[in-house]
């Protein structure tokens, strides 16, 4: 499940389409022109979705994504509650209604699911799907533990399928060109990397209130009581909520692997971790800094980058859409900001996943950045509470 601070509801049965240029369209759909006549597409095969767990960010980010895709089709919604499961699919047009998971999964015909439910049901459901040779976007944090991470990554890589976890931010133009510029060695050795995260969600943690941000006006649908702030359903606050963006971002920069962790977490009275303060070490020896919390005033957030290479620094403020690389001869490079609605792309993971159908190279955001963002956690628990350093590798 992820945070966004202003949704804006689709209307249902409204893709959002009018007046794109087709060949605009034959990109994002990973069709070549050629497939295009006029205004529509031509013997397209269509990804056959179907969306477990149609609640919040389901209706506000990954159902509007599938419809924007015209080789893409939403078969199936699946919610426990009848009433809400038929309202959903007559309200974005899919034919199915389900209650169940199995009842989903046996539908003829699905090529791909995307699991948007609670992470206490993640592992179950992911492998449920993955099991009957369906393609998967995952919700983040990807699981409970990285040994059911791990099993899910093996799976989908046994199988053939595309396995993706959902991570808004693996998608805006800044971070792709941060991963590139990190990979290509332009930065030199990565040395240190630390990162300031926060987004006022406090409430929601604790079970204030079931608003994802207090004042959030033209929701579809809340989430559930419980859904976060429940440990036995959300795994736990701050560090399985938030924490699980920045430690996928870390391994999708840098494409290093966490091999240290050492966490203090802070309740603030609550039962879920409220202020958390982790350093890690990754594999190549960088140390990592990640100080994050849901405890802020409402229009203060903060996602701040700040990459330490031998040769030069990458600052990124994710929230405010900006990027400048400065290296050891003072020479700085300001990039573009990124216009307001790119810097959180939520409908991006949801476009992913049917790129990745079409063509696996075309996998934006895979699982194995939510095993390496499971790791952290998991390991983050086992010091908060043991007060120990834990090794991963």
């Amino acid at each position: 499940m992820n945070l966004q601070s202003k949704p804006k509801m689709a209307p249902p049965n409204a893709p959002e389409m009018e007046g794109i240029d087709p060949s605009f369209l034959a990109d994002r759909a990973g069709v070549q022109p050629r497939d295009i006549v006029g205004n529509a597409a031509v013997a397209v095969k269509k990804i056959r979705v179907g969306i477990i767990g149609a609640g919040w960010w389901a209706t506000f980010a990954h159902i509007p994504a599938i419809l924007s895709r015209p080789d893409a089709e939403l078969v199936a919604v699946q919610s426990r509650e009848r009433d809400k499961a038929e309202r959903i699919a007559r309200d974005f047009g899919a034919k199915h209604a389900c209650t169940t998971v199995d009842e989903l999964l046996s539908i003829p015909g699905l090529d791909a699911v995307i699991v948007s439910s609670t992470p206490n049901v993640h592992y179950v459901q992911t492998k449920a799907a993955l099991e009957r040779g369906l393609h998967v976007l995952l919700e983040k944090p990807m699981t409970f533990t990285a040994a059911e991470a791990r099993e899910l990554v093996d799976l989908a890589a046994r199988k053939n399928l595309q396995l993706l976890i959902s991570c808004p931010w693996h998608f805006t133009a800044h971070g792709i060109e941060a991963r590139r510029l990190i990979q290509s060695g332009a930065l030199g050795e990565i040395r240190m990397i630390s990162v300031l995260m926060t987004n006022p969600i406090d409430k929601l943690l604790k079970g204030i209130n079931t608003s994802p941000t207090h004042g959030m006006q033209n929701v579809y649908v809340e989430p559930r009581h419980g859904s976060y702030n429940n440990p036995a359903i959300a795994g736990g606050g701050q560090i399985y909520c938030q924490v699980s963006h920045a430690a996928a971002y870390i391994t999708f920069l840098t494409g290093l692997r966490p091999a240290e962790v050492f966490a203090h977490f802070d309740n603030a009275g609550s039962v879920n971790d409220i202020y958390d303060a982790l350093a890690l070490k990754l594999e190549n020896g960088a140390l990592v800094t990640i100080a994050s919390t849901g405890a802020t005033p409402m229009n203060e957030r903060n996602y701040e980058v700040r990459v330490f290479g031998s040769q030069a620094v990458l600052q990124l403020e994710l929230w405010r859409g900006t990027m400048r690389l400065t290296d050891f001869a003072d020479h700085q490079t300001e990039f573009p900001p990124l216009a307001e609605d790119d810097v959180y792309p939520g409908r991006a993971p949801a476009l992913n996943l049917i790129d990745a159908v079409l063509d696996p190279a075309n996998n934006g955001s895979p699982g194995t950045l939510g095993l390496a963002s499971m790791e952290v956690i998991e390991s983050a628990c086992e010091s908060a509470r043991t007060g120990r350093n834990v090794k991963i590798r």
